[in-house]
């Protein structure tokens, strides 16, 4: 692996893990990004940093790493309906009085980026 694909692995790794610790930290900053149709918000923002934090940690792990970045993937598929619904609804998110406007819909593609990012470790 390239020095900076190497670098980036790390960057992504620590990406993950302080979003999924912060789920935990500051539940009250995810909860508004869940929508309305899913049930059981608490829990599923509960689910989601423990798969961040999980996978986080496991691409760091050379046998591991495939697997986790196939599920880094899947974890970005799975919130994407939660980004719409942020960017729809102009929901205030991160403890913000407001929503961030267009800045919502530049969120979306990023996800593929991020999706793309975690594909080059698969």
């Amino acid at each position: 692996m390239s020095r900076l694909k190497h670098v980036l692995l790390w960057i992504m790794a620590a990406f993950y893990v302080v979003a999924g610790v912060m789920h935990f930290a500051r539940p009250e900053f995810y909860l508004p990004m869940m929508p309305p149709y899913l049930p059981w918000h608490g829990p599923l923002v509960f689910l989601s940093g423990v798969a961040e934090v999980g996978l986080g940690v496991a691409v760091l792990i050379p046998a591991l790493r495939p697997w986790a970045a196939w599920g880094i993937i899947l974890l970005l598929v799975a919130v994407f309906p939660a980004n719409i619904h942020i960017a729809l609804n102009n929901v205030p998110v991160f403890g913000a009085a407001e929503g961030a406007g267009i800045w919502n819909w530049v969120r979306l593609p990023l996800q593929g980026v991020l999706a793309l990012w975690a594909w080059w470790y698969a």
